[in-house]
């Protein structure tokens, strides 16, 4: 299968999405995900549909009674890679809940009706996934280290505020459920458990990355900004416990105090929103000289 896979991949980037043999003719796309525990990134081909501005793929894995490894990774790392034809784009993966999932797997099983037999073959609920662009289409010019930093910056303010749209949304849709007659509340909770997890990634490998290369390479060139920088790594510590107390905030969602809930959300991302401020007031001036892509040696001699 890795080495039919391979094939698959290798035919759709030669041929802008077009590919033969059992796919020929059919909704194709790649899929690149994170091995939850390589870590290293693992692309599949998968049919998709789309209802609406969504798109969508099922975790059949050909009616199996096990989740596909792919499903199981952006569980693990909901950040992911999509091709479709030359298009290629990040995206945050989340499977669909309950009633939502229900609507959105008839119209899979509308359009391809090929699932519906794959889940008549299995106990297992055969995953949606929604595939949620995480940017903007058509993403500003990258020239320099400080053009980087506030692309990263701009992609965690959107995911911060994908997550309190959503947390509102959660409790509204929770005081419209009045009782035992009506029909249950629509679920976020995964929803918001992706988004929230795909930012608390991206947080953390970028801090990491500052704190072991950006920072020392800088501070050297200048000594200066040597209590900036203090500073910026205390605030990197502080963010990461912030991390964890919001993953625990989001995770007790179901039988929150919507007023109280609300409140430790708006803290928590007043003090990351100053962070990433204060990061760029002191860092974007001495950033925007550099180049990026870094010129090699041999360009810069030349």
């Amino acid at each position: 299968m890795s080495s039919f896979n391979q094939s698959v991949i290798e035919e759709f980037r030669a041929n802008s999405g077009k590919v033969g043999g059992p796919f020929e003719g059919g909704d194709l796309l790649l899929l690149t995900t994170t091995g939850a525990k390589s870590g290293e990134p693992r692309t599949t081909p998968l049919g998709y549909v789309r209802e609406g501005g969504l798109l969508m793929v099922v975790g059949s894995n050909l009616g199996s009674p096990r989740h596909p490894d792919w499903y199981r990774n952006l569980l693990a790392d909901p950040r992911v890679v999509v091709e479709t034809g030359t298009e290629e784009y990040e995206a945050v993966a989340v499977p669909a809940e309950g009633a939502r999932r229900d609507e959105l797997f008839a119209h899979v099983v509308s359009a391809e009706p090929g699932y519906g037999a794959y889940q008549e073959s299995t106990a297992r609920v055969l995953p949606v996934v929604v595939l949620e662009r995480s940017g903007p289409e058509v993403l500003p010019p990258v020239r320099n280290l400080a053009d980087k930093l506030m692309e990263v910056h701009v992609w965690l303010r959107g995911q911060l505020t994908h997550v309190r749209a959503e947390v509102d949304a959660h409790f509204a849709a929770r005081a419209a459920h009045r009782g035992p007659g009506e029909p249950p509340a629509p679920g976020l909770g995964m929803q918001i458990r992706q988004h929230c997890l795909a930012f608390c990634r991206t947080l953390e490998f970028h801090h990491t990355s500052e704190d072991r290369h950006l920072f020392p390479g800088i501070e050297a060139w200048h000594p200066h900004l040597a209590d900036a920088f203090e500073r910026l790594r205390a605030e990197h510590r502080t963010v990461a416990r912030l991390q964890e107390e919001l993953a625990a905030l989001l995770a007790g969602i179901a039988g929150a105090d919507p007023v109280r809930f609300r409140a430790e959300l708006e803290r928590m991302s007043t003090e990351l929103t100053a962070h990433l401020d204060f990061e760029e007031e002191t860092l974007l001036p001495v950033l925007a000289a550099i180049p990026f892509p870094p010129v090699p040696p041999a360009a810069q001699s030349a």
